[in-house]
């Protein structure tokens, strides 16, 4: 519903066809697939989270704070989300505005193309259309020359709190789980606190295995995790079978010394 390019109907198939043994469907700010999803998996015969990824600003970083097993039809978080949405398309014409600049032309509608809905439009969708229409090769040559700090198309954001993301997922029955850690440019005092506002807010586990991450990362999230009593999480980080370092189904697994989050969800899979 977001930034992907395949159905919740066609990646539940992906991920049972891949060997999948639990599934999220995590789109950023949004819940709208996940009546979909879930009743897909379950035609699948494939157990299911419900999952979504808020995008949140801390340390003037964009961070993501994964939701799973949380109820989608929570009223105080789906307004959460719909307020996080609100400054996409303001945003995404700042951006096109700068692009023009450097050149690019026509680049809000192009990238429109690839979401329909201009509360969701992201950078990803601005990389395809710049794929679409020449300008880069691939989507990440967009990200070396467009679309990052200091290069055209940037435009900053401020997202949800981090308090805020946590609680609209503890309230309604789920777990917060910090995203990808290994991606943010943080430096190690940044990091920590991070961390321990994370824990102090309520969240409960952190993304250790992910396409994101490298092998050294894996342990290093891995130490992470025991250091701040959280829970491991293990994600693909999957969005279209074009764009993503690691497929549905092809991650390493978890070190054996940690709690694995879905052992924490055991009574919200469905």
């Amino acid at each position: 519903m977001s930034d992907g390019t395949l159905t919740p109907e066609m990646l539940a198939e992906r991920a049972k066809t891949n060997g999948v043994e639990l599934w999220a469907l995590t789109d950023h700010d949004e819940m709208g697939g996940q009546h979909r999803a879930a009743a897909a998996a379950k035609a699948q015969g494939l157990p299911y989270l419900t999952g979504t990824e808020i995008s949140v600003t801390f340390a003037n970083e964009t961070v993501h704070i994964v939701g799973l097993g949380f109820d989608p039809d929570d009223a105080e978080m789906q307004q959460g989300l719909r307020n996080t949405r609100s400054g996409r398309e303001q945003r995404a014409m700042q951006m096109a505005e700068s692009l023009a600049k450097a050149g690019i032309q026509g680049s809000f509608e192009g990238a429109l193309k690839f979401v329909g809905n201009p509360e969701l439009i992201s950078r990803t969708h601005f990389a395809r259309f710049l794929v679409e229409s020449g300008v880069c090769r691939d989507t990440s040559e967009v990200f070396r020359k467009y679309l990052t700090e200091g290069k055209p198309g940037y435009v900053p954001h401020r997202w949800a709190a981090l308090r805020d993301a946590v609680t609209w997922i503890t309230n309604a029955h789920g777990i917060a789980v910090i995203a990808h850690p290994g991606r943010y440019k943080f430096t190690a005092n940044e990091e920590y606190a991070l961390f321990t506002e994370f824990k102090a807010h309520g969240g409960q586990a952190v993304e250790v295995v992910t396409g994101s991450h490298t092998k050294q990362e894996f342990v290093k999230y891995a130490e992470t995790a025991k250091e701040f009593g959280l829970a491991a999480s293990r994600g693909s980080d999957f969005h279209s079978p074009d764009e993503s370092h690691t497929d549905l189904g092809a991650l390493s697994f978890l070190m054996g010394d940690l709690t694995p989050v879905w052992e924490l969800l055991a009574g919200r899979i469905q």
